[in-house]
């Protein structure tokens, strides 16, 4: 998972409360989140440059993660799940020099 835990899908709790959220709600999915798979979102994460990012989680709790730290989650992510096509183009230069990051892909690709 990219951003949260699987216990948050399966919890009894979240369940037996959860609702159908209005179309006004603030609690939505944002649109650059909503309906993408993990590898999908993944790849659309590291493909964000900072102003982007920046529109895309305005005023966001997810920018205190800060794009550099959900960059470094989705290309764990394309190394657990991604097929090697996917990984493969996620070498685009996007890690900025982040260490785990470089880290990370360099390990995917010697698999």
């Amino acid at each position: 998972r990219l951003y949260r835990h699987i216990s948050q899908s399966v919890c009894p709790w979240n369940v037996k409360f959860s609702q159908k959220l209005a179309a006004d709600s603030p609690f939505k999915a944002r649109e650059f989140i909503a309906g993408k798979d993990a590898v999908t979102l993944a790849t659309d994460i590291l493909a964000l440059d900072q102003d982007a990012f920046g529109a895309a989680f305005r005023k966001s709790p997810m920018k205190r993660a800060k794009r550099r730290g959900l960059q470094r989650n989705a290309s764990n992510v394309m190394g657990n799940v991604a097929p090697m096509s996917a990984v493969l183009a996620r070498d685009t230069g996007v890690h900025d020099g982040d260490a785990h990051t470089r880290e990370t892909e360099e390990s995917t690709r010697s698999d």
